[in-house]
C-alpha cells in the first residue's frame, strides 16, 4: 500500500488513475449491449478502423484522438447501415473493417512520413503520457458515454434484446442501433490510450462475460461489469506500476482472471442451487 501511495504522489501516476476509472466504468458500459447483440467483435472493428483516423491526424497535423473519433464514428454508423440495408453478414463487414482499418492506417502513417512504430502507443496504448488535455477529452467522452448508456438502458436493452418487438412497441430502433455503435465508437477512442485499439475490445466484452457468470438480470449484469472493468483498469495500472509491465496488457490480464475466479464461483453457485431444488420442492 505504501508503493501505492508513493505512485500518487507522481503526477502522470494521478493523470492515469483518473483515464483508467473513466475507461473502466465506460468500456464495460457499451460493452454490455455489444454482447447482448452477439456483436463483441465490433471493439475490435472499430479499433482498426479507429487506427486509421489515428494516422490521419498524423498526416494533417492534426490531434490523432479527434480524428480518430470521428473516423471510428463514421466506421460504426456505416457497418450499422450495412447491416440494416445491405446484403453484407455482419461478420463480413466486420472482416472489411479489420482489414481495411489495418492498411489504411498504415498507409497513411507511411505517407505522414511517420513509421509503422509510431502507432504503438495507440495500439497498446500509453496511459501514463496522457496530458492534461488528453484527461479533459478522456474524462468528458467517458462521462457522456457512462451517463447514455444508464440513462437510456432500457431503450438501449430492449433493442438488443428483440429488434422485432422493440419496432411493434414503438421504439425507434434504427436510431438507437446507430447510438450503440456510436457510443461505442467513442468508447474506443476513450480507451486508446488506456488498453490500446488493439486491447481496447477486451475491456468491452471480458468484464461483461465476467459478470454474467454470477448476475441474472440485465441490470445487475451492467452494473457488475463496469464495477469489475473499474477494478481490471484501476488493479492494472497500479499493478504495473508493482512489477513494471506495461499497463494496458497488465488491465487486460487482470480483468481475464476475474472472468476465471467469476467462471468458477458462477459453477459453484449453480451445482448448489440445483442440489437445494428438489429439496426446495418438498
Amino acid at each position: 500500500m505504501t508503493r501505492l501511495f508513493e505512485a500518487l504522489q507522481f503526477e502522470f501516476m494521478r493523470y492515469a488513475l483518473a483515464a483508467a476509472i473513466f475507461t473502466g466504468l465506460a468500456a464495460p458500459a457499451v460493452g454490455t449491449f455489444l454482447v447482448q447483440r452477439r456483436l463483441a467483435l465490433l471493439g475490435d472493428g472499430l479499433g482498426h478502423v479507429a487506427l486509421t483516423g489515428v494516422a490521419l491526424g498524423l498526416l494533417a497535423n492534426i490531434a490523432p484522438t479527434l480524428t480518430a473519433i470521428v473516423v471510428a464514428a463514421l466506421g460504426a454508423v456505416l457497418i450499422e447501415l450495412l447491416r440494416m440495408y445491405g446484403r453484407t453478414s455482419a461478420d463480413v463487414a466486420l472482416a472489411m473493417l479489420f482489414y481495411g482499418g489495418i492498411a489504411g492506417g498504415v498507409l497513411l502513417t507511411n505517407l505522414a512520413g511517420e513509421s509503422a512504430a509510431s502507432l504503438n502507443a495507440f495500439l497498446f496504448g500509453a496511459i501514463t503520457t496522457v496530458g492534461t488535455g488528453d484527461l479533459v477529452l478522456v474524462g468528458v467522452l467517458g462521462l457522456v458515454v457512462v451517463v447514455v448508456s444508464l440513462g437510456l438502458s432500457p431503450q438501449l436493452f430492449a433493442v438488443c434484446q428483440d429488434e422485432e418487438h422493440a419496432k411493434v412497441s414503438g421504439v425507434p430502433v434504427r436510431a438507437y442501433s446507430i447510438l450503440i455503435a456510436v457510443l461505442a465508437a467513442v468508447t474506443i477512442t476513450v480507451a486508446m490510450q488506456t488498453v490500446g485499439l488493439l486491447l481496447v475490445s477486451a475491456l468491452m466484452v471480458v468484464p461483461v462475460a465476467a459478470s454474467q457468470q454470477l448476475t441474472r438480470s440485465f441490470r445487475t449484469t451492467h452494473l457488475a461489469a463496469m464495477g469489475i472493468g473499474l477494478f481490471a483498469a484501476v488493479g492494472g495500472l497500479f499493478g504495473s506500476y508493482e512489477i513494471d509491465t506495461a499497463p494496458g496488457p497488465t488491465i487486460v490480464i487482470l480483468a481475464l482472471a476475474v472472468f476465471a475466479v467469476a467462471s468458477l464461483i458462477g459453477a459453484v453457485l449453480t451445482r448448489t442451487r440445483s442440489r437445494r431444488r428438489p429439496v426446495d420442492s418438498l
